[in-house]
């Protein structure tokens, strides 16, 4: 192989970039990233009323325990107002982790009476950590870490879901 080709070679592989180049993130503190899928289809408007008075959030729903497993994972924006709701299938003190989540998100767990029984917030990306609130809750919405405290919604706020099947009584 001439110097030239070896040299064309590794200059192409030097200028490479990872899926993650762009946003900030320490590429070695994170595991490789999958093949990470479209959006949902599924889609549902989501509305919360709190101190703040009513606020909407169009949000991704997911509900198979793959896609809530991979929840926003290796995501590096999440548009204002929007969110993911995820469906999750017995009442429970569920809780969640930030593992190769890139944005800080407001975890908000929400009962079956569609009450909001408190929130996570500003979870902080890339840890382990694991976030809830200690009490039951049957489904959780996910937003942009900041949107609950701008928008006055925390414990006791109701929520109103438009286009989402609720879970059996």
């Amino acid at each position: 192989m001439t110097r030239a080709v070896l040299a064309v070679l590794l200059l192409a592989a030097a200028c490479g970039t990872s899926p993650h180049a762009n946003d900030g993130a320490h590429t070695a503190d994170l595991e490789p990233s999958p093949t990470v899928p479209p959006p949902s289809d599924a889609r549902a408007t989501i509305r919360l009323t709190g101190s703040a008075g009513e606020v909407v959030v169009k949000a991704e729903v997911v509900a198979s325990p793959g896609a809530v497993q991979r929840g926003l994972m290796y995501r590096n924006h999440l548009p204002p107002d929007e969110g993911m709701l995820f469906l999750m299938g017995n009442e429970d003190d569920h809780n969640f982790w930030m593992h190769n989540t890139l944005i800080p998100l407001d975890i908000i767990f929400i009962t079956r009476d569609l009450t909001v029984a408190g929130v996570s917030a500003n979870a902080t990306p890339r840890t382990d950590e694991h976030r809830s609130v200690g009490k039951p809750s049957l489904y959780v919405l996910e937003v942009n870490g900041g949107w609950c405290a701008k928008h006055g919604v925390g414990e006791g706020t109701k929520v109103a879901f438009d286009g989402v099947e609720r879970a059996a009584h």
